[in-house]
């Protein structure tokens, strides 16, 4: 399996290109070390300590795991949402337009001894061949490459030409489980069951787990049937990172993740944010101040209208709503100009589409 890049470099990584990490916990210790500190603390004297608690030899201890595991499917099946519930916070952006996710995003869940590596992907796109949706889909060939583990999530009760597509892309002998995604959305639970053996027969499934995002019991459930299956080894990322991607990221991000809510259908999923200038500096009355120049890019006269709205009130809204949840996401207080260009063709061209950041 190939290994990320030394902690050492994320550390030296300038401010522009902070991580995501986790808020502080009240304890870092893993729960088998903490488990073992309330043992030793409970006896009335030491006598009896050494008596009931004998010091743990290292062999005794809970070896660490670490494992990579991709999540794929079609475009809408909920993987980014699954992505955010995994981690517990989010970082990869959601809305009801096709492929919203572009990029091979990490996230991190730490449970005991046990590290998580989830790779969200894009949706596999199948229906136009542009030199966009041709680096999304190798993005998707990539991810699936080297895993432990694949979550190939479909919608409870559905499999497509689409979903067969995806399928066809994993390497035999993978272990892969089948995320019977949005089973709270079916109304007779009983029709899953045939659903259900009718897709083993068509590929041998690791597991079949029918679920919903949605759902904290579901997701905790599957951390702990994912967790056996991770490899002993170290740790890859530090215990309080929750992402390999930068903050930078995260604003882009937000802001695309706005505009296609408050255009819904009326704007080409072509769209993209592009961030000219991030920058941090201390704050008069915040620990941390940002700055962020934006630029969306869209292919269109007639689109550049659409984002702007009438008399800028749609783009001033969608800088409030992306300015507001960048400040909750970042702690910090966000200082936000998002301006609009018009690219013509730049889905199509692959030196642009790598200019803006695209695999």
């Amino acid at each position: 399996m190939s290994t990320p890049k030394e902690n050492k470099q994320a550390a030296q990584m300038p401010k522009e290109q902070k991580r995501i990490k986790s808020p502080p916990l009240a304890s870092s210790l893993p729960s088998s070390l903490a488990s073992l500190q309330d043992l030793i603390a409970k006896p009335e004297d030491s006598a009896a300590a050494d008596a009931q608690v004998p010091a743990p030899e290292p062999k005794d201890l809970e070896p660490t795991r670490a494992g990579l595991i991709a999540i794929v499917g079609r475009p809408n099946v909920g993987k980014s949402t699954l992505m955010n519930a995994l981690v517990g916070q989010k970082i990869s952006i959601t809305s009801k337009k096709a492929q919203t996710t572009r990029h091979r995003i990490t996230g991190i869940r730490n449970e005991g001894q046990n590290q998580l590596i989830f790779v969200d992907t894009p949706g596999f796109q199948t229906l136009h061949n542009n030199a966009l949706n041709r680096s999304l889909n190798k993005t998707v060939v990539g991810a699936v490459g080297d895993v432990d583990l694949v979550f190939f999530v479909v919608e409870a009760g559905h499999f497509t030409s689409s979903d067969a597509k995806v399928l066809e892309l994993i390497k035999p002998g993978t272990k892969v489980v089948l995320l019977s995604n949005k089973v709270d959305q079916v109304n007779n639970k009983e029709e899953l069951m045939p659903w259900m053996k009718d897709m083993q027969e068509r590929f041998d499934f690791y597991a079949i787990f029918p679920m919903s995002a949605k759902s904290s019991k579901d997701i905790e459930r599957l951390v702990q049937l994912c967790i056996k299956d991770l490899p002993e080894q170290a740790w890859w990322y530090l215990n309080d990172e929750l992402t390999d991607r930068s903050e930078k990221f995260l604003a882009s991000e937000i802001i695309r993740e706005k505009l296609f809510r408050l255009t819904g259908d009326e704007l080409p999923y072509t769209s993209t944010v592009i961030i000219d200038k991030f920058t941090e500096e201390p704050g008069r009355s915040v620990a941390r101040m940002i700055k962020i120049a934006a630029t969306i890019v869209v292919e269109r006269e007639g689109h550049k209208a659409m984002v702007i709205g009438e008399k800028g009130e749609k783009l001033k809204r969608m800088g409030t709503d992306a300015r507001q949840e960048l400040e909750r996401l970042m702690d910090a207080k966000v200082f936000l100009e998002i301006w609009v260009k018009v690219r013509s063709g730049w889905a199509d061209d692959e030196a642009r589409v790598r200019s803006f950041g695209y695999e």
